[in-house]
């Protein structure tokens, strides 16, 4: 699949989806993107900016949500233009696919309305290449119907990649099953895995999620040790002050340590073969 200046696949090299959870301001967005841009440089890895101008799925309804919809995309598009990368953002609502469309480069589906019919046959009808998340409460092999609907408003367009983010283990608590990544290439689309939100608490505090942050580097090695496309992590450079996600972000100045071990891990397993593909 051609995923904005590169090819993304199970035979292509590992790229990087990385940013804050949201848009909190320019400078803070640029920060990240300047950073993790030069440290992608130089580890050859394909970079692509995320934040979210809305964050509509918060626990509480006094929680931070982000700039909102005009301020946030300029956020985007002065990255993209100042820094020179691709940008991602999520979208929620059908009524904000076209504004959202116009500036960014690639769009996010949330994991809660994955089967939302009428959502995903919109944001795949984009034009733009679009990373479906898995919801938690849905099997991996159901993707394939998720995907179906969005290959056929996409009239077959190759633009459809999906994303593991871990499935609801009782209250409170995610996990992720490493199976769902080998699962999700029957989509033939390429597979992401998301190593922040698997590692997060939804609704862990009471009024807020928390996390695990610890763990990020376990499951990242984990999956890429299985093969997948590409990698989505959230980002900060102050993770304890972040308006959102804050306790499942990886720390922006340990982003460069992780990754020279992930892209090593990638380069290895996938000049060896994937022996459950022979």
């Amino acid at each position: 699949m051609k995923l904005c200046h590169f090819e993304a696949g199970i035979d292509q090299p590992l790229f990087l989806i990385a940013g804050p959870c949201t848009a909190e301001s320019l400078d803070l967005c640029l920060e990240v993107a300047g950073q993790m841009h030069e440290v992608c440089s130089r580890l050859g890895l394909p970079y692509i900016f995320k934040a979210s101008y809305d964050k509509a799925n918060r626990s509480s309804g006094r929680s931070p949500r982000g700039p909102g919809l005009d301020a946030g995309l300029q956020i985007l598009a002065e990255v993209r233009r100042q820094i020179g990368v691709p940008v991602l953002t999520d979208v929620h609502r059908e009524q904000d696919i076209a504004a959202v469309a116009s500036v960014v480069d690639v769009l996010q589906t949330p994991a809660f309305l994955c089967r939302q019919t009428d959502f995903i046959e919109a944001v795949a009808a984009s034009g733009r290449p679009v990373n479906i998340k898995k919801g938690q409460f849905l099997a991996p092999g159901d993707m394939r119907n998720v995907v179906a609907k969005a290959r056929e408003a996409a009239a077959g367009a190759e633009s459809i990649m999906v994303c593991e983010r871990g499935a609801s283990f009782g209250y409170n608590n995610l996990v992720s099953d490493m199976r769902s990544l080998a699962i999700m290439r029957e989509t033939a689309c390429p597979v992401v895995f998301d190593a922040t939100h698997s590692v997060q608490l939804p609704g862990g505090l009471g009024s807020a999620s928390g996390g695990q942050r610890e763990f990020v580097p376990v499951l990242a090695r984990a999956a890429v040790a299985v093969g997948i496309a590409g990698l989505f992590m959230e980002t900060h450079p102050r993770p304890e002050t972040a308006l959102s996600d804050g306790p499942n972000s990886w720390p922006l100045a340990r982003m460069e340590g992780l990754l020279t071990t992930l892209v090593a891990l990638d380069r290895a397993v996938k000049c060896a073969g994937f022996e459950e593909l022979v």
